[in-house]
């Protein structure tokens, strides 16, 4: 079960294909930044919206992947005699992947969006717990439980790096903005007001 649940994540959380339509595949796709400079305003704008809603999702979704983790940690613990062994991680779940807090970790950049696929992540979620092997870890060597923690660290590691990715893709929009500000080429008085309508 546990190498299925890690499919599942590599597919929900699988890299950009060339030429895909999602909307990771497009951020990160070489033309998206193609002629960046002679791109009206409120064309960069909303580049920098739609990547800026990936990182959001990603983001999440690696909240998600540590959430597991977590898991895998705490049984791991259990059993070093760092947790009360008489706590079961069932009983623990609550605490380890209460997820209200999606602020990424490490990374300090604060998000201007929310995850636009809260349901398809928390139905994500609800999977994961469902998963027998929750109740059943138990019955798992603490070496196979490594190898399953070594899986989704690596899911985890890749996600990573995808999001940094989308943070580059929105940091040279940002980038481009605040030189059209500097250069007098966008209304910086009607950006302060609130009334540039490509805020």
């Amino acid at each position: 079960m546990e190498a299925a649940v890690a499919d599942d994540v590599a597919a929900t959380a699988g890299g950009p294909r060339p030429g895909g339509n999602r909307r990771l595949d497009r951020v990160l796709s070489p033309e998206y930044l193609d002629g960046l400079r002679e791109l009206p305003i409120e064309e960069v704008r909303r580049l920098r919206k739609e990547a800026e809603q990936e990182e959001a999702d990603l983001s999440y979704l690696r909240r998600l992947l540590q959430g597991r983790v977590d898991i895998i940690e705490a049984e791991l613990a259990r059993r070093q005699g760092e947790l009360n062994e008489s706590t079961t991680i069932l009983e623990e779940l609550p605490r380890i992947l209460a997820d209200d807090d999606i602020a990424p970790r490490g990374l300090g950049r604060h998000l201007t969006v929310g995850p636009s696929r809260i349901t398809e992540h928390r139905r994500f979620v609800e999977r994961l717990i469902a998963d027998s092997d929750l109740s059943a870890l138990a019955g798992k060597t603490s070496d196979q439980l490594r190898e399953t923690l070594a899986r989704f660290v690596e899911q985890e590691r890749a996600i990573s790096e995808q999001r940094r990715a989308v943070q580059a893709v929105i940091d040279a929009c940002a980038a481009e903005l605040a030189r059209r500000y500097r250069d007098g080429e966008a209304d910086v008085d009607a950006l302060l007001q609130g009334n540039d309508p490509t805020r």
